[in-house]
C-alpha cells in the first residue's frame, strides 16, 4: 500500500481549524490566540526546513554532518529545559546541567540502539538515527525540564524546612531527599502515563505513522515497543542524572542550602 500523498490545499484545511480555534480563543479571551498562530507558523517553517535538511542528509549520508545535526538538536533540547524552568541554577549550570543529563542518556541509549538492537550498516543511517534520536530527546528534555522545575521551585518555596533539618543535623542528601525522589518521579509520570495507554487508549506516533505508510502492523507494534522502552529508559536515566547534579549544586561543600545559586 503506497502512502496517500497530500497537496497543499489539503494542509490548509487542517490548517483552517487552527484559524478557528484562535479565533474562538480570541472570542473567549484566554490569550491564546496569539499563542496558537505563532506556534502553527513556527510548526510549519521549522518542519519544511527540517523536511529539506532531511532529504540533503538522506541523500548525502555522512557522519560528520549527522553529527553536528546530533549536537545542534542536544544544544536546542538544552536551552529548553533550561527556559522552561521558572527558578533555574545560575550560570552554565543551568544549560549545562540539562544538556549533559540529556548526552548521557538520549544520545548514548540511541547509539546503543542503532548499533546492537537495529543493526543497520551504516549503523548511523540517518533514516533512523534522526528520528530515533528525535523522539528520544523530545521526550527525555520534557521529564527532565519538569523534574528540575520540581527541585528548584520545591527547594526555593520549602527552604526553611530544608534548613531546619540542616540544623539537626542531617547531611545535605538527607535533607532534600524526599524533594529529590518526589522531583525525579513528577519527571517520570508522563512517560509511565503514556506506556499504561499505549495502544488501548492512544495509538503512539511511531506506530501510526509506520501503519499509514503501509507497514504490517505487527512490525509497526513492535517498533512501537522498542520506542517506548527506550524512551522510557533514557527519561528515567536522565531525570534520574539531572535532579541528582541539581540538587547537589544547591549545597556548598559545608552542607549548606545556597539559594543564591538559583536565579
Amino acid at each position: 500500500m503506497s502512502v496517500a500523498a497530500l497537496s497543499p490545499m489539503d494542509l490548509c484545511m487542517a490548517a483552517l481549524l487552527v484559524i478557528i480555534l484562535a479565533a474562538l480563543s480570541f472570542r473567549m479571551n484566554l490569550g491564546l490566540a496569539r499563542q496558537i498562530i505563532v506556534a502553527a507558523l513556527r510548526t510549519t517553517l521549522q518542519l519544511l526546513l527540517v523536511g529539506m535538511v532531511l532529504k540533503t542528509l538522506f541523500d548525502h549520508a555522512h557522519l560528520l554532518l549527522l553529527g553536528g545535526i546530533a549536537l545542534f538538536m542536544v544544544t536546542m533540547a538544552g536551552w529548553e529545559v533550561m527556559s522552561r524552568q521558572t527558578r533555574r541554577l545560575k550560570g552554565p549550570w543551568g544549560f549545562a546541567t540539562g544538556t549533559a543529563a540529556m548526552v548521557v542518556s538520549s544520545f548514548s541509549i540511541t547509539c546503543l540502539v542503532l548499533t546492537t538492537v537495529i543493526r543497520i550498516d551504516p549503523w548511523y543511517a540517518p533514516q533512523y538515527a534522526i528520528p530515533l534520536l528525535g523522539m528520544m530527546l523530545g521526550n527525555t528534555m520534557t521529564g527532565i525540564a519538569i523534574g528540575m522545575e520540581r527541585l528548584t521551585s520545591t527547594a526555593w518555596r520549602d527552604s526553611d524546612m530544608i534548613e531546619g533539618r540542616l540544623l539537626l543535623g542531617q547531611s545535605w542528601q538527607e535533607a532534600i531527599c524526599a524533594i529529590r525522589k518526589e522531583s525525579i518521579r513528577s519527571a517520570m509520570i508522563p512517560t509511565l502515563n503514556a506506556m499504561a495507554v499505549a495502544g488501548i487508549v492512544s495509538l503512539p506516533g511511531m506506530m501510526t505513522g509506520q501503519i499509514l505508510a503501509g507497514s504490517p502492523p505487527m512490525e509497526a507494534v513492535k517498533y512501537q515497543i522498542l520506542i517506548m522502552f527506550i524512551i522510557s529508559s533514557g527519561t528515567g536515566f536522565g531525570a534520574i542524572l539531572a535532579v541528582s547534579v541539581g540538587a547537589r549544586r544547591l549545597f556548598d561543600h559545608r552542607d549548606r542550602l545556597r539559594l543564591d545559586r538559583l536565579t
